[in-house]
């Protein structure tokens, strides 16, 4: 697996984020991008549970890296989620998305939340409209950290 570059600033994979997730991703061979998270007491909603903001914003961030291997930026024109299970605390999820559909000025991409045991909790499917290189150029300086940070 290739790991992904992470930022400085941003809520799911920001390392200097002091409120954030702090999360890793990896592209793996078949193109899939993966991220793990073991959510605790303050990520839930429901007592026991994931609050399902949390667990759209996992899908959404995976789901939103699938071309991250190309160098790709996207934002999310839509996100759909079915919750199939609640999603548990203290137990590791991995997160895959996967493209679905690639287009020269947006693409689309389908995401799961599972369990260890491979138990699908979540599924989504989501638009994602690639950033122009323009507003790309505005945000070159946030991107300047950019980079594979150790795990």
């Amino acid at each position: 697996m290739q790991k992904q570059p992470n930022s400085r600033m941003c809520f799911v994979c920001g390392v200097e984020n002091s409120l954030g997730l702090k999360l890793f991703f990896y592209t793996d061979d078949e193109g899939r991008c993966i991220t793990r998270f073991r959510p605790r007491e303050e990520h839930q909603g429901y007592p026991g549970h994931l609050h399902g903001g949390v667990i759209s914003t996992l899908l959404d961030e995976t789901m939103g890296r699938v071309l991250m291997h190309e160098n790709v930026f996207a934002l999310t024109g839509r996100l759909e989620l079915k919750f199939r299970k609640p999603v548990p605390l203290d137990q590791e999820l991995t997160v895959v998305g996967e493209l679905t559909r690639n287009r020269s000025r947006a693409y689309e991409a389908k995401g799961e939340v599972r369990l260890a045991d491979g138990t699908v909790l979540v599924e989504g499917t989501g638009f994602h409209i690639r950033i122009p290189d323009e507003e790309m150029e505005r945000a070159r300086e946030e991107l300047e950290f950019w980079e594979v940070v150790p795990d």
